[in-house]
């Protein structure tokens, strides 16, 4: 599978709310995934590792309350990269705050699988 078509199948899954399905899907073993910044409770940019990268989404399903959310993409890159904008508003449930989230996300494919994602948002 291209990028095009890897970036198509993970635009359409998280459209529908399968996220995690579009991580254990297209996601390589090895995967690296890049935050635009540290996580404000401490920790690292970076996730090493598909167990990782669930951790991380894992972690943001439980202490997000998702309101709205949509994306946008694929956009292409070459044949090996592509990106997507997401859009959504959230409440973090431990503070309760509700804020309104852009991001863009781009995304490196090698062999059919995502090998590398990097998120370019502000807080």
């Amino acid at each position: 599978m291209d990028a095009m078509a890897v970036g198509e199948r993970l635009v359409s899954l998280c459209r529908e709310g399968k996220n995690m399905d579009a991580i254990n899907e297209l996601y390589a073993d090895d995967v690296v995934s890049v935050e635009a910044m540290e996580p404000p409770a401490g920790g690292d940019r970076t996730s090493q590792g598909i167990d990782a990268i669930r951790g991380k989404n894992q972690w943001w399903n439980e202490n997000h309350e998702v309101h709205d959310a949509s994306v946008r993409g694929p956009y292409p890159h070459g044949d090996d990269r592509f990106c997507a904008l997401y859009e959504y508003e959230v409440t973090f449930k431990p503070a309760g705050q509700r804020f309104k989230m852009e991001e863009v996300a781009h995304y490196t494919v090698k062999d059919g699988k995502v090998v590398r994602e990097e998120f370019f948002y502000t807080m």
